[in-house]
This record gives C-alpha cells, structure tokens and sequence, in this order.
C-alpha cells in the first residue's frame, strides 16, 4: 500500500499521471491508482452478484480538465448551479459568491480527490431507464432510479476499503451520493495536501480568477477541501 510518503506534488495537483494504471470497468478503460485497483475489481464484481452493472460517471481527471470546466464555469460558458440545483446567472454574482457557487459541485483545480485515481462517481447502468442521461444530481441516488443501488453502496462499500467523502452537507461540497473513495489512499493523498502546494500550484498554472482565490484560499481550503464526511 502506497505511503504518505510516496506521493508527489504534481500526482496530488492532477499534473501527473505515473501513480495511475489503466483498467478496465464493464468494457470502458479508466485510470486507477495502483493500490485501488483490487479493491474496485472487487466492488464491481460483488455488485454485480447483486444484479448492478457498475459504471464510472467520473473518474481520474487531469489538472487541464479541471481547470477547463472550472474557467468555463467561471466565465458562465458552463452553467453554475445553486444549492438547489437551479441554475445561476454567472455575472450577476459577485466574484466571491462566483467561487463559493462553483465549489459547491466542482472543486477547485489542483484540489479535486479525482486527481488521485482513488475517487469515483458511480452508477448502475442497468437501472438507468432507456433513453435517460445520467444527471448526477441527488434525486436520482436518494429517491430515483439509482436509489437501490445506492442503499447498496451504503451497506457494502465500507467493508470493501470505500466511503462518501460528501455523503452530507457540512457546508462545503454539496451532497453527492455518487462519489465513492478508497479510504486509506484518499487519506494519505489528503494528508499531504497542503495549502501552500494549491498556492504553488495555480501561481504556476493559472485559471481563471486566480488571484482572488489566492486571496481566499485559506477559507477555501478548510471548507471545501478537507470539510468532507468520514463515513
């Protein structure tokens, strides 16, 4: 198992790829930790006893992905979501009120657990009703198509070395039943996560608005970084 040690700067930031192997998930290929691998096989193969054809929404994303959504959102060529999932008019927030809107559902580039290859947005695609796009959005987890296999998720997925880093809102990321973590992985890459390496990070690969989320990256760090659930 991979030690805190063993990380680098530029695999924690999304910038490099050499901690990542590539697997294949119900016919698709995907970037996997190397020490997530076993674990991931065995969630996929258990779940599927169960009758859920798993299926990654999301997995490992590069620091340019990231950044490309979040400068998109940011210049309102992407929709920004409220918490209530109702879309908001990018320029006519504030800047502040601008960031917090996109770290509600996207995280900051540099900061994302999907640069780690140890976090996933799954689903069961079996339970997606034809001619229906995965939305992402809670309903569908909590109350709709996805729901059982959610409960499943719940009951199984600590035994198998996984957990819901925001299976509630504690102020930060929004609620997203969908995203899976390998605990121990996950805790050593956050561990090594530091503030002054986001800074280092975006002073040498800008996006957009960096400087006045240099300006608050202290309060952005302790609310949407390492605020997330245990369990």
């Amino acid at each position: 198992m991979q030690k805190t040690s063993d990380w680098n700067h530029q695999q924690l930031t999304g910038l490099s790829q050499s901690h990542l192997r590539t697997l294949s998930i119900n016919e698709r290929e995907v970037l996997v930790h190397k020490d997530v691998e076993s674990a991931l096989l065995s969630l996929v193969a258990l779940a599927k006893k169960e009758g859920f054809e798993v299926a990654i929404a999301s997995g490992y994303r590069d620091f340019e992905r990231q950044r490309l959504i979040w400068n998109n959102k940011y210049l309102g060529l992407r929709p920004i979501l409220g918490s209530d999932g109702q879309v908001l008019d990018a320029k006519s927030l504030s800047v502040e009120d601008r960031i917090h809107a996109i770290l509600r559902w996207s995280a900051l580039p540099g900061a994302s657990r999907h640069h780690w290859g140890c976090d996933f947005d799954l689903y069961a695609y079996n339970l997606l009703p034809s001619e229906t796009k995965l939305q992402l959005e809670p309903w569908e987890y909590l109350e709709g198509h996805q729901a059982p296999f959610y409960q499943w998720l719940q009951a199984n997925a600590q035994q198998l070395g996984f957990f819901f880093p925001y299976s509630a809102d504690k102020g930060g990321v929004a609620i997203e039943p969908w995203h899976l973590s390998h605990q121990q992985t996950s805790r050593f890459a956050l561990e090594q996560l530091t503030q002054r390496m986001l800074a280092e990070t975006l002073e040498q690969n800008p996006i957009e608005g960096s400087h006045e989320v240099l300006k608050r990256l202290n309060s952005i760090y302790t609310q949407y970084v390492t605020n997330i659930s245990t369990t």
